[in-house]
C-alpha cells in the first residue's frame, strides 16, 4: 500500500529550486574565474563556463527562478497551512536522539511527516536562501546606471553572499550524505514519485499516520484487510 508523501506542487518546489541552486552556484564560482585556470572549460560542452557575461546571465536567470519558486512555495505554504516542515521547540534535542538511535544508543522517537533533522535542515536551507536572495539583489542593485552604494555595504553583501553560498552548499553535501543512511533511504524514491510505503510510515512516521486517520484521509486498517490501494491525501 503506497502513501502519497509529496504532492506535484512539492516535487515542483523541491527540483526546481535544486535545479536553480545547481545553476547559480556553478555559474557563481565560474565567475572567480576558475574553469579556464583549470581548464573547466576544456571539458565538451562547457567551452562556454570561463565566458563572464555568458556565466553571468546564466547565473541572473537562475536567481531570478530561485526568487519565483521561494515565493509560490512561501505562498503555498501559508495558503495550505502546511507547516509541519517549519521547526519547532525540542527539535535540536530530539535530532540527537535520532542520530542517537542509529548507533544503538537510545530509541528512535515517534516522528511525525518530518523529522526533526528535516525541520532543522529546512530552516538552514531556507535561511541561506533568504540571506543569498537578499545579498544578491544588492549585488545587482549595485550595477544599475545612477546607483551609488557605499563600499562597505558593496564589500560585506559580497562576503555574506559568499558565506551562505558555503553554508548552503554544505547543508546539500549533508543532507545527500543523509541518505546513505539505512533508514532514510526509502524516502529518496519519494521526490520521483510522490509516494512511499504505508508499511515504512507505521515504522517511523507513526504520528503522520495517525494525523491521516484523524483526519479522514486514511481509513483505518482493518485486521486481515490485504487491499492494495493508493492513498493520495491533497494531491494538489
Amino acid at each position: 500500500m503506497k502513501i502519497l508523501r509529496h504532492n506535484r506542487i512539492i516535487r515542483f518546489v523541491h527540483w526546481t529550486t535544486a535545479l536553480s541552486i545547481f545553476i547559480l552556484i556553478f555559474t557563481g564560482i565560474g565567475q572567480m574565474p576558475v574553469y579556464k585556470r583549470y581548464n573547466v572549460d576544456q571539458v565538451p560542452g562547457l567551452g562556454w563556463s570561463s565566458d563572464f557575461l555568458i556565466t553571468v546571465n546564466i547565473h541572473y536567470i537562475a536567481a531570478a527562478v530561485l526568487v519565483f519558486v521561494s515565493m509560490y512555495y512561501l505562498t503555498y505554504l501559508i495558503g495550505t497551512r502546511r507547516l509541519d516542515i517549519l521547526p519547532r521547540k525540542g527539535d535540536v534535542k530530539e535530532s540527537i536522539q535520532i542520530f542517537a538511535s542509529m548507533v544503538g544508543l537510545a530509541k528512535e522517537p515517534e516522528n511525525g511527516k518530518y523529522l526533526a533533522e528535516q525541520r532543522l535542515a529546512f530552516a538552514v536551507t531556507a535561511t541561506s536562501v533568504l540571506m543569498l536572495i537578499i545579498t544578491g539583489v544588492i549585488k545587482v542593485y549595485k550595477n544599475l546606471p545612477g546607483v551609488d552604494v557605499s563600499a562597505s555595504l558593496v564589500f560585506w553583501s559580497a562576503q555574506i553572499h559568499n558565506l551562505f553560498t558555503f553554508v548552503l552548499l554544505l547543508s546539500i553535501i549533508i543532507h545527500l550524505l543523509a541518505f546513505l543512511v539505512r533508514d532514510n533511504r526509502p524516502l529518496v524514491p519519494s521526490m520521483f514519485t510522490g509516494q512511499i510505503d504505508k508499511a515504512y510510515v507505521e515504522k517511523r512516521h507513526k504520528l503522520w499516520l495517525a494525523q491521516l486517520q484523524d483526519e479522514g484521509i486514511l481509513p483505518l486498517q482493518h485486521k486481515g484487510d490485504e487491499t492494495e490501494e493508493l492513498v493520495i491525501p491533497n494531491e494538489l
